[in-house]
């Protein structure tokens, strides 16, 4: 088995800055093959990522697809877990941290069940924010003690769902978000004669920097202001049911990029608690909510797709926060409670597409000057002669002007096609030279723009709406890299587009050792072989917030778990949705479609505009169509 570079003058990381994003996750292997390392036997040998596609595409598993590493998932949930037992035994905290995932997250059924796997021995639990969700949660075999947290706006069925489960022994919590919300469970209280488990959710003033900062401050969604909390209070006493209020919830915020926020934060939420336990409420639980945050750049910096903190320096924050706020009021130390969901699964997923094809904006293929060329095509092919590094922004201008005067008289008809694709040949070769000479330049601003506006596009399997909406919808940065060919310096750049006929489909920032770039290096395509991008860090939200833009619907998915002796298992895989299978989730009956196809054919042959013999042969390929992948097969 080859082992992994860690020099970081390779291009790997002197170009894509794996050594600094890769969490030890991935390694470059001798063969510029890019590697998955196993966190839980940091000692193995990496695995080929190619020789794993090889190896599924043997089995009829194809690109596009999302690969899920079982390795990397336990990893992830063993770091967290054991980093807050380290700070409760550094600090002497005098209580347990019980972590719960919050489904919404990543609802995929293989993902939920080894988090409740991997989890048991801590008592992992869920959280659940809606109905469907509760579902799920009460379909899994948790650990006793095990915490089932409801979060989100809850009817009577949800909420009697949620009392009615404690009976099987489920840690259930009601987590009251608006006082409103007390009405209802007071309604089923007297109807069922069972008594809630009840937590109160409070909404901390404190807001975050970054990305998800309008799910923190006082104008967040969900959770009670001060005046909100006491009404309950009130109302719980007059009941006879404060004794229910176990727990309290306040979201920090998501994705915070500074930990000092997180103490800030915490700082707040125990001040409520202290106040509500003076109010009388027993409170048990300190639910934290999420916030802990993915690097997905590797820079260790406050920006939006950032992070300042490591896992343990997380907390270590959390667990001295709460000790001293409750070591100051006199007050038992809470059960401290957090609900990481991207932190968790984030890392364990990546989308794996291949490149179809390529729109180069350059060309190495000279063309010769011709008699009847437009005297602004013989002045553009005349820049070769004295193009060279002294004088390549005039070069650079040059061609752009005789470009724009071609391309304005081509539109008033005064040049014909064939002088505008001679142009174009032209201009092309130009800027092939002029990307040769570039670096003998040095640092030029408009040279280096020009150059990024001659990026390719690199058309590529997937879709951008349905695999990696963040990206679409909020700019989310997540790694991106080819998966051979490491070992070499790429000769290219690109922007990647996907197939959906959607000029947004295109992803064009790109995580490289010298910050965000607009293009991705890339190397040239070999028509023989597959070349495979990967995206990774797409476990938390991609899979479950995609949409069916062009009807493209789920891609295939692989899990597996990596080997000590650098192999791999395959421990599910699950099909990719058929285009039978889309149709029928935007209101089409498939069955109707066939029905419609074979009359329209039936027309047409009783019409004598289409021979009868055809009919098999077009019935087999609608069909062939209407059972198949939604991508490029």
């Amino acid at each position: 088995m080859d082992a992994a570079v860690t020099d970081t003058s390779t291009p790997a990381n002197s170009v894509y800055a794996i050594d600094r994003w890769g969490m030890d996750l991935v390694s470059v292997m001798e063969n510029g093959d890019l590697g998955l390392k196993n966190p839980l036997n940091p000692d193995a040998p990496a695995v080929s990522l190619p020789s794993i596609l090889h190896d599924l595409e043997e089995r009829g598993i194809h690109a596009p697809l999302v690969l899920r590493v079982s390795s990397f998932l336990e990893s992830s949930i063993r770091t967290i877990n054991e980093s807050f037992a380290k700070a409760i035994k550094r600090v002497g905290y005098q209580n347990d941290y019980r972590a719960v995932f919050p489904i919404k997250v990543n609802q995929q059924a293989q993902v939920i069940d080894r988090i409740v796997e991997f989890g048991k021995p801590y008592s992992y639990g869920l959280e659940a924010g809606s109905k469907p969700e509760l579902v799920i949660a009460l379909a899994q075999p948790l650990a006793r003690d095990a915490l089932i947290v409801c979060n989100g706006v809850k009817d009577a069925e949800f909420i009697r769902l949620a009392i009615l489960s404690r009976k099987l022994g489920f840690n259930t919590v009601i987590v009251l978000e608006s006082p409103k919300e007390l009405d209802t469970v007071l309604a089923v209280y007297e109807e069922l004669g069972e008594e809630p488990r009840l937590g109160v959710r409070v909404k901390l003033t404190n807001r975050i920097s970054g990305n998800w900062a309008e799910s923190s401050g006082d104008r967040s969604t969900f959770g009670m202001h001060t005046n909100q909390l006491v009404d309950v209070v009130d109302r719980l006493k007059a009941a006879g049911l404060l004794h229910c209020l176990k727990f309290q919830h306040s979201h920090l915020g998501s994705q915070i990029p500074d930990v000092n926020d997180v103490r800030r934060a915490v700082g707040e939420a125990c001040r409520y608690f202290v106040e509500l336990t003076r109010e009388g409420a027993p409170l048990s639980h300190l639910d934290l909510g999420g916030g802990l945050g993915v690097d997905y750049t590797g820079e260790k910096t406050t920006s939006e797709n950032s992070i300042n903190y490591s896992v343990d320096e997380y907390s270590a924050n959390v667990v001295e926060t709460v000790a001293y706020a409750m070591d100051e009021a006199e007050i038992p130390h809470p059960i401290i409670v957090t609900e990481s969901g991207r932190a968790v699964v984030a890392t364990s997923s990546m989308l794996v597409f291949n490149v179809l094809e390529a729109t180069l904006y350059d060309s190495n293929k000279e063309t010769p000057p011709a008699e009847d060329d437009h005297h602004f095509v013989s002045d553009l092919a005349a820049i070769s002669g004295y193009l060279g590094p002294q004088r390549l922004q005039e070069c650079i201008n040059d061609a752009d002007f005789y470009r724009a005067e071609l391309r304005a008289l081509f539109r008033r008809g005064y040049i014909d096609l064939r002088q505008m694709a001679r142009a174009e040949r032209i201009y092309l070769y130009l800027m092939s030279k002029i990307k040769e000479i570039a670096p003998e330049v040095g640092t030029a601003p408009d040279v280096d723009a020009h150059l990024e506006q001659l990026a390719d596009i690199y058309h590529c399997n997937f879709s951008l709406f349905q695999s990696l909406p963040d990206v679409w919808a909020i700019d989310q940065i997540h790694p991106m890299v080819p998966l051979q060919m490491l070992n070499t310096a790429p000769d290219r750049r690109a922007v990647l587009s996907d197939i959906t006929c959607d000029s947004d489909g295109k992803i064009d920032k790109f995580i490289l050792a010298d910050g965000i770039s607009p293009s991705l290096p890339v190397h040239s395509l070999d028509t023989e072989k597959n070349y495979y991008i990967g995206a990774f860090f797409v476990g938390a939200y991609q899979e479950t917030l995609g949409d069916l833009h062009n009807l493209f619907g789920d891609t295939n998915v692989a899990t597996i778990d990596l080997r000590d002796d650098g192999s791999f298992d395959l421990v599910h895989e699950q099909e990719g949705d058929t285009i039978a299978e889309v149709l029928s989730y935007v209101e089409y009956d498939p069955r109707d479609c066939v029905d419609a196809f074979r009359a329209r054919i039936d027309k047409e042959i009783s019409e004598k505009r289409l021979n009868a013999r055809d009919r098999k042969t077009l019935m087999a390929a609608y069909r062939d169509s209407i059972n198949g992948y939604t991508y490029y097969e």
